[in-house]
């Protein structure tokens, strides 16, 4: 079996309670502890890695993005989706022969720019286009953005993820949705829903977003934003 078809039959989960959990490397090194820990498949945040290299989260160019995933993917024998925040202006043919060629079996894309919500059925169809270069290469996860840079209605959520499931999406990522509007947009989204989880204990922990409707658990910057504070924590020690 293929990597991308390992990482399509974790998405079909067992039960509603049981989801995904996907850790997001920034770096190599990451990305060993989190195979080693156990977790069959990874997913790099855009953001985790834009500070790994020094950059401000989107200020990463696409060469050192797509270097930053393929040292990811050659470190690990788990299958890695890569978040590629908005293609960097690639035509989908290049930007999925790009994601291939660094070793990813999925990517995670977003349908803002710069803050601003893009135009829905344009979105689409530019996702037919990367769906119908990768065939069924890619596991495309497609972030919908209404409740970090819409007006937050679930209504138009749903609208959106249900255009982006029709040009080929494998996996909707409504991100920052609040956690009461989970069973809704469960009812409302085919396939599988993709939610992010918080890791100050503020929130439900991944097995309570399984059982409110997620399909898969990232996090996105919030490991790398962790490890930063533990490092923190023992370089003070070391200035004692």
């Amino acid at each position: 079996m293929s990597g991308v078809d390992v990482f399509r039959s974790l998405h079909r989960r067992p039960a509603q309670g049981d989801p995904l959990v996907l850790p997001g490397p920034w770096d190599a090194a990451s990305a060993r502890v989190f195979t080693e820990a156990g977790f069959p498949a990874l997913a790099t945040p855009s953001a985790g890695v834009a500070a790994s290299l020094g950059y401000a989260d989107g200020a990463v160019p696409a060469d050192e993005m797509f270097a930053a995933v393929a040292r990811i993917c050659r470190a690990v024998d788990v299958p890695v989706s890569a978040d590629v925040e908005g293609g960097y202006g690639l035509a989908p043919g290049e930007l999925v022969e790009r994601l291939l060629e660094a070793g990813a079996v999925g990517c995670n894309l977003e349908d803002s720019d710069g803050g601003v919500l893009r135009d829905p059925r344009r979105h689409a169809d530019w996702l037919a286009e990367v769906r119908h270069a990768a065939g069924d290469r890619l596991f495309v996860n497609a972030r919908v953005d209404v409740f970090a840079h819409g007006d937050g209605s679930p209504e138009r959520a749903i609208e959106r993820a249900a255009l982006y499931v029709a040009a080929g999406a494998d996996c909707v990522y409504p991100i920052g949705a609040p956690v009461t509007v989970l069973p809704l947009l469960r009812s409302g989204v085919e396939g599988p829903l993709n939610v992010g989880a918080r890791l100050d204990g503020g929130g439900p922990s991944p097995t309570e977003l399984g059982e409110l409707g997620a399909t898969r658990v990232t996090f996105g910057p919030g490991l790398q934003r962790w490890a930063a504070l533990a490092l923190r924590g023992m370089a003070e020690q070391l200035m004692r």
